[in-house]
């Protein structure tokens, strides 16, 4: 108990005299974020490749990829170690060549709420910016760019983009169901998420525009609203970017289906593994011990015991 007692004293003198040092060198932003950082990926250091084995049977997880200039999980959401695990459909309308292998596809068509002829608005400086819709130059200071920052996000040219919907694409790949999918498509996502229309991902991972960059952009609302009209439910999400004021700009939304109702319950127990192999992937340890619970899941037995250190 004396112990216990002397410990505390001792950091409440200690935090306050090295958040003093933080604050002069002006490093107390980048410390907290790297603190954020390692909660966030602290169950990393779990390796579930046994327990992803038995659970797929060798059996790869779909993941469609819209946005994927920088290739499958280029953001790191899942270690690199599980990537194996997935047979990756990756779409970007400014990939040029269409190519087919024994592990990936790439689609060169636009995604869009129905077949259409979409204008792309391509910023040569800054092509992972480019979208669908117009940069708002008034917009851009709340995300941290300067006047002299302008100049990156130039229309350097536009061109005619064939789009087309996911479910039409994924049809066209003979694909049957979806397990995860991420969009980060600079304000397109809304139109975008429309077009699933019977598939169903096991989770989804959307950048999520809370103070739009772009003219005419849906507001974000809209995309978390579709989502909760399709049984969807957030469970998780991270800051992106940097944002000059307080003013939460723009995030990553991580959804799965809503397991308190019955449409939601019926997807993840129709695809019990696939669903328990994301959540394992992902890191969500401590709720997928609550929806087991809950929905009394059957392979309890690949995490009952895991701790969950983002806890701790």
């Amino acid at each position: 108990m004396f112990l216990g007692k002397l410990r505390v004293s001792i950091a409440k003198l200690i935090i306050p005299f090295f958040y003093k040092i933080f604050q002069f060198l002006k490093a107390n932003t980048r410390a907290i974020n790297f603190l954020k950082d390692k909660k966030i990926n602290a169950n990393n250091s779990h390796d579930f490749q046994n327990s992803i084995d038995s659970l797929l049977k060798k059996r790869k997880l779909i993941g469609l990829d819209v946005g994927a200039q920088g290739g499958f999980n280029s953001d790191k959401f899942f270690p690199d170690k599980y990537n194996e695990y997935f047979e990756p459909i990756l779409v970007d309308p400014m990939m040029k060549t269409s190519l087919k292998s024994k592990e990936r596809f790439i689609i060169t068509k636009g995604l869009w709420s129905s077949k259409c002829l979409k204008k792309l608005f391509i910023l040569g400086k800054r092509p992972h910016s480019s979208s669908m819709y117009e940069p708002d130059e008034k917009a851009l200071s709340i995300f941290g760019f300067k006047n002299k920052d302008l100049h990156l996000f130039e229309i350097t040219k536009t061109e005619d983009v064939e789009c087309d919907t996911i479910s039409s694409s994924l049809k066209s790949l003979d694909i049957k169901n979806l397990d995860y999918l991420k969009i980060d498509t600079q304000g397109a996502e809304l139109e975008i998420l429309k077009g699933l229309e019977n598939f169903k991902p096991l989770m989804i991972k959307c950048e999520i525009q809370i103070f739009k960059m772009y003219k005419n952009q849906p507001a974000w609302t809209e995309v978390t609203g579709l989502l909760n009209k399709l049984g969807y439910m957030i469970c998780d999400w991270r800051k992106i970017g940097s944002n000059a004021t307080r003013t939460p700009a723009e995030m990553d939304m991580i959804f799965i289906p809503n397991f308190v109702e019955e449409s939601g319950k019926k997807i993840i127990m129709e695809r019990e593994r696939e669903f328990t192999s994301l959540m394992l992937l992902s890191g969500q340890i401590k709720l997928l011990k609550e929806l087991s619970k809950i929905l009394n899941l059957r392979y309890s037995e690949f995490y009952n015991k895991i701790e969950d250190k983002y806890f701790n």
